[in-house]
C-alpha cells in the first residue's frame, strides 16, 4: 500500500513546477522503508548499525535488551504447556507468577507484556481517581522514557523530585512534596512515591537499604504507596548479594523485567497484594494486555527467573573490567567513577572537548582506517550518547569476557586515532 501511495502522490506532484516536485517526490520516497531505530529515540542518519562482514565482531553494549533467547530458552518455549490465559488456564502462566511472587517476597504477579506497561499498571491501580498525584525522580525512566503515560492515559499527575547521582532523593524535599490539602478542590491528592532500582539514567546505581527503609516510612506516615520500578531489580540484589525480597520488603509493588538481562524476549511481573494484582488484571485488559496462550512467553520467563539471576554477576564484573580499563587509557580520554560502577551499566564522560559522545560512539561503532591491522580484525562497537557529555554502556548475557577486552582494544584504537588527527591538527 505504501508503494503504491508513493507512486501515486509522485504522479500527481509532476504536474507541480519541476523545482517543486522534487522536493515533495523526495520526501513521498521515504514511505514503506523502515526507519533505524535507536534506544528510546529515532535513529540518525550515519548511526552504526550491527552487521558487515564476517571478519567483523559485533559488540553490542547500547542495552540488556538486546539479549536474544538461547537454545535451552527456546527448547522451553517450544515444549510449553498453554491455555487461555484469559480465563486464567494457561498453567505456565501460573507457575510463573506464583513462582515470582514468593521470589519477590509478595502475595500475587501477574505476567505483563512490557515494563513501561507494568509500570503504568501500578500508577492505574494504585492512583484510583484522575487527578491523583504520584511523586517520581526527576531523572526516572517513569518521568522520562514512559511517554507520560501516567497522565496521557491514567489521568495521574506527576510531581518529581530531584534526583542524586546514586540515584536516591532528599527525603525533606520528598517530604515537601506531598500534598496535605485534600479535599480542597484546587489540589491533586498525593497518593503514591515510585523509585527506580537500579537506576537507569545514573549508571546502574542500586538503591541502598537504609534509603529505601526511610521512604517505606515516610510513606506509611502519609498513608501513601510506594512502588518500585525494578526493572533491574535482580541486578540490584546480586550487587547488594541479598534476595530481591530483602530489597523489595520496603515497596507495596514492584515491576521487574524478564527482558534485559535476564534474557527473556517478552515480558515484565508486576507484582504486590492479592487484591493489588486483582485490580490489575482488570488495568491491564483495559490497556490492552491480556494474552491468550502466553505460556510460550511464560515458559522463558520461568527460566529466566530460575536459571539467569546468578550470571548477572559477570555482567557487573565485565562492566567494572571495561571501566578500569577507561582510566587506564592512554591518552587519557575518559573520566569514571569506580565508585558508582556497581552493576551492568556505566556511565562515563569524555574529558576532551574536541570529542563529543556522539562523535565517539559514531568511532566506535564502525570499523576505521588500520584497525584490521592493528586489531586483527575489525571491531563494531555499539554504545549510546547520553546527557552532560556522557555515553552509556549495557552488559548482558551475550557479551563475554572476550568482547569485553575486544572493546577495550576498539576504545584504545580510536583514542590513539584521535591523538594522532590532533597532532597533524597542528
Amino acid at each position: 500500500m505504501a508503494m503504491i501511495l508513493k507512486t501515486f502522490s509522485c504522479r500527481v506532484l509532476a504536474s507541480f513546477p519541476r523545482n517543486i516536485s522534487r522536493k515533495l517526490c523526495a520526501q513521498y520516497a521515504g514511505l514503506g522503508r523502515a526507519s533505524e531505530r535507536g534506544y528510546y529515540n529515532s535513529g540518525k542518519p550515519g548511526t552504526p548499525r550491527p552487521g558487515g562482514a564476517a571478519h567483523v565482531r559485533v559488540v553490542d553494549l547500547r542495552s540488556d535488551t538486546v539479549t536474544k533467547p538461547g537454545p535451552a530458552m527456546r527448547q522451553v518455549m517450544a515444549e510449553a504447556e498453554v491455555g487461555d490465559d484469559g480465563m486464567g488456564e494457561d498453567p505456565t502462566v501460573n507457575e510463573l507468577q506464583k513462582i515470582a511472587a514468593e521470589m519477590f517476597g509478595m502475595e500475587a504477579s501477574l505476567f505483563v507484556p512490557s515494563g513501561t506497561m507494568s509500570n503504568l499498571i501500578a500508577v492505574m491501580v494504585h492512583c484510583r481517581e484522575r487527578g491523583d498525584e504520584m511523586i517520581v525522580g526527576d531523572l526516572s525512566h517513569q518521568h522520562i522514557y514512559e511517554q507520560g503515560g501516567s497522565a496521557q492515559l491514567a489521568g495521574v499527575h506527576t510531581t518529581t523530585v530531584t534526583t542524586r547521582p546514586d540515584g536516591t532523593f532528599d527525603l525533606k524535599q520528598l517530604e515537601s512534596k506531598i500534598r496535605h490539602n485534600y479535599p480542597d478542590p484546587h489540589y491533586p491528592r498525593t497518593r503514591l512515591i515510585c523509585v527506580e532500582n537500579t537506576h537507569n539514567i545514573q549508571g546502574g546505581r542500586v538503591l541502598p537499604l537504609p534509603f529505601l527503609q526511610e521512604v517505606r516510612a515516610l510513606a506509611d506516615c502519609y498513608g501513601l504507596s510506594v512502588h518500585m520500578d525494578g526493572a533491574r531489580v535482580m541486578n540490584a540484589a546480586v550487587a547488594l548479594g541479598v534476595p530481591p525480597s530483602t530489597i523489595l520488603q520496603h515497596t507495596h509493588t514492584v515491576s521487574v523485567c524478564l527482558s534485559k538481562g535476564l534474557g527473556s524476549p517478552v515480558g515484565s511481573m508486576l507484582a504486590g497484594p492479592r487484591d493489588f494484582i486483582s485490580r490489575a488484571v482488570r488495568c491491564r485488559k483495559a490497556v490492552g494486555g491480556g494474552m491468550r496462550q502466553a505460556g510460550v512467553l511464560a515458559a522463558a520467563g520461568k527460566l529466566s527467573l530460575q536459571e539467569m539471576v546468578g550470571r548477572l554477576e559477570e555482567d557487573h564484573c565485565n562492566a567494572k573490567t571495561f571501566a578500569l580499563a577507561l582510566l587506564n587509557c592512554e591518552p587519557s580520554l575518559f573520566d569514571v567513577d569506580m565508585s558508582a560502577v556497581e552493576t551492568n551499566m556505566l556511565r562515563f564522560r569524555i574529558k576532551d572537548s574536541a570529542l563529543s559522545p556522539q562523535e565517539v560512539c559514531a568511532r566506535m561503532g564502525q570499523v576505521g582506517e588500520g584497525e584490521e591491522a592493528a586489531l586483527g580484525q575489525g571491531v563494531q562497537v555499539l554504545m549510546l550518547p547520553l546527557y552532560e557529555n556522557s555515553i552509556r554502556a549495557v552488559w548482558h548475557l551475550g557479551i563475554s569476557p572476550e568482547d569485553t577486552q575486544l572493546a577495550i582494544k576498539k576504545m584504545q584504537f580510536v583514542a590513539v586515532q584521535h591523538l594522532k588527527e590532533q597532532g597533524k591538527a597542528q
